[in-house]
């Protein structure tokens, strides 16, 4: 992060908490940075993806929007291209539009591969859910790995994963290992490799850990497993559209994402599942829809699986939803990958100084990796009183979110926040935490957090 020049700066704002300064910050060991809001504008005016910004549908001007790891907003150009699907090819032209929309899923894949997942074409498809898609594979890659009963995730994976994995493990007779996970950390490899054995059958990791954002070594971990005779899974749910994924280059054998969150493809958006291409002719998946059979309007009396990674469709595929995920994905690929990494890390570290500074004397600390090259897009940030804070900020048009136990996590997207937004949001959190004025606010959770 550039450096700025040294002395005593003005105060931020009014109502500034008395042990918080907003004089120069030090960042590490050289790094230094000013907490003063002149330097987030200084950022912006430099940001080469200063322009994205405007590229999205905002009703509120006012509205800091940090919860994009959860669920991305709306880009003008999908609005206008979802009217377009409604309007002309289901409004006017009917069934007669199943003959383009067929080769949706399978296209919006490859715009995932090209732009976003590193992955040559042919090796991903967008259907089901993060849920389904997870189950199909586990349960293939199993079969493929006959002899070995062993099933091996962390203890602080996201429940769905965790979830999925014990119903297979239950159904088929497994040992499901739960590695012990640092929850601000994610897993380390020296776990993962006590842990191995000539009994595991599938490994499945996240990318970034939903809670802290802590994103693992997808080679080197992948190459740990692969050692030890056993496949892996990733889940790319919080890292596809936020950081480099390379698949193909990885060496992984499998992986699944949603992307309703960085891809902003909306709310209940298909999911996308990848096979490496080697690995295809030895996959079978367990649900047997016709959409995965060979000439399905035949209406053949047996199943016979297409080939290749169409084997693995189900159902009739969301057609609204997988034309979204194909404008996400060109959106990113415009901004391009490497500038958007480049730019999410500067928004975090930033963040995290902010909160250094500002909120470490009001009780938070940070609860993801504090190295750039162990962090995805969000930062967690513990206090005994995150839940009230975070609904407290709901007030203050600040969303973010929470994670249990005590975790108030703030996701900003590269494609879509300022730093001046970052600024405003930390100042936000000082002033309600400082003051108290989530008191009021009852410390029972509602159902979504």
């Amino acid at each position: 992060m550039a450096a700025c020049c040294a002395g005593r700066l003005p105060d931020p704002a009014p109502r500034v908490h008395p042990s918080v300064s907003a004089s120069l910050v030090r960042v590490g060991i050289v790094t230094t940075f000013s907490a003063d809001r002149s330097y987030a504008e200084s950022l912006d005016a430099a940001d080469p993806l200063a322009a994205f910004r405007d590229r999205f549908v905002r009703h509120d001007p006012e509205l800091i929007y940090l919860d994009g790891n959860s669920l991305g907003p709306l880009p003008a150009r999908t609005q206008a291209r979802i009217a377009g699907v409604i309007d002309r090819e289901w409004g006017e032209d009917l069934v007669r539009s199943w003959g383009h929309w067929m080769s949706t899923p399978r296209q919006a894949g490859d715009m995932l591969a090209e732009h976003l997942l590193g992955s040559a074409p042919g090796q991903v498809l967008v259907c089901d859910s993060v849920t389904v898609n997870l189950c199909k594979l586990a349960w293939s890659m199993l079969d493929a790995r006959q002899g070995r009963d062993v099933i091996i995730t962390d203890d602080d994976n996201f429940p769905t994963d965790r979830y999925v994995l014990e119903g297979i493990a239950a159904q088929r007779g497994c040992e499901l290992r739960l590695l012990p996970a640092d929850m601000d950390e994610g897993v380390s490899a020296e776990v993962l490799a006590e842990a191995l054995d000539d009994r595991t059958a599938l490994v499945s990791l996240s990318h970034v850990a939903y809670r802290s954002g802590a994103l693992a070594d997808m080679a080197a971990l992948t190459d740990l497993v692969h050692r030890s005779g056993a496949l892996t899974l990733w889940d790319l749910s919080h890292s596809v559209g936020a950081v480099p994924v390379e698949l193909d280059a990885s060496g992984a054998d499998a992986a699944v994402g949603c992307t309703y969150k960085y891809v902003n493809a909306g709310p209940g958006a298909p999911a996308f599942l990848y096979v490496r291409e080697d690995l295809l002719p030895q996959l079978r998946q367990p649900i047997w829809g016709w959409f995965g059979q060979q000439n399905q309007f035949e209406m053949g009396p047996r199943y016979h699986p297409a080939a290749g990674i169409d084997a693995f469709a189900t159902g009739t595929p969301q057609i609204i939803g997988a034309v979204a995920v194909e404008e996400g994905a060109r959106l990113l690929g415009e901004a391009g990958l490497d500038r958007l990494r480049a730019k999410s890390i500067q928004l975090t570290s930033y963040l995290i100084s902010l909160a250094d500074e500002w909120l470490a004397p009001l009780g938070f600390a940070l609860a993801s990796p504090r190295a750039d090259a162990r962090r995805g897009g969000h930062v967690s940030l513990r206090h005994p009183d995150a839940w009230r804070i975070s609904q407290a900020l709901l007030r203050a048009k600040v969303i973010g979110d929470y994670r249990t136990p005590d975790r108030l996590r703030l996701g900003p997207a590269a494609l879509y926040v300022r730093f001046t937004d970052v600024w405003d949001a930390m100042q936000q959190v000082r002033e309600i935490t400082a003051e108290k004025s989530y008191a009021d606010i009852p410390a029972e959770q509602s159902r979504v957090t």
